[in-house]
């Protein structure tokens, strides 16, 4: 008897742990790659922007480098 409660439980606890959330394997997959790309195109974006920031750092340093020389020589003449 003992033998059979044991096989009755060791089946509805599996009934109850198989049927709870079925999740397809694609909608995991899809959750996954929407995840992947989200982070990417965050990671993406980020890096963009830092290389836009430098980038305009550097154009306003050699612009006002240009205006210096510009002026001293203006000044010299």
């Amino acid at each position: 008897m003992k033998k059979f409660f044991a096989i009755a439980l060791i089946a509805a606890t599996t009934l109850v742990a198989c049927n709870s959330g079925e999740t397809k394997p694609e909608e995991v997959v899809d959750s996954a790659a929407t995840e992947m790309v989200d982070s990417t195109k965050a990671a993406v974006d980020a890096t963009v922007d830092s290389t836009k920031a430098a980038a305009d750092a550097t154009v306003d340093s050699a612009k006002a480098a240009a205006d210096a020389v510009v002026d001293s020589a203006k000044a010299a003449h």
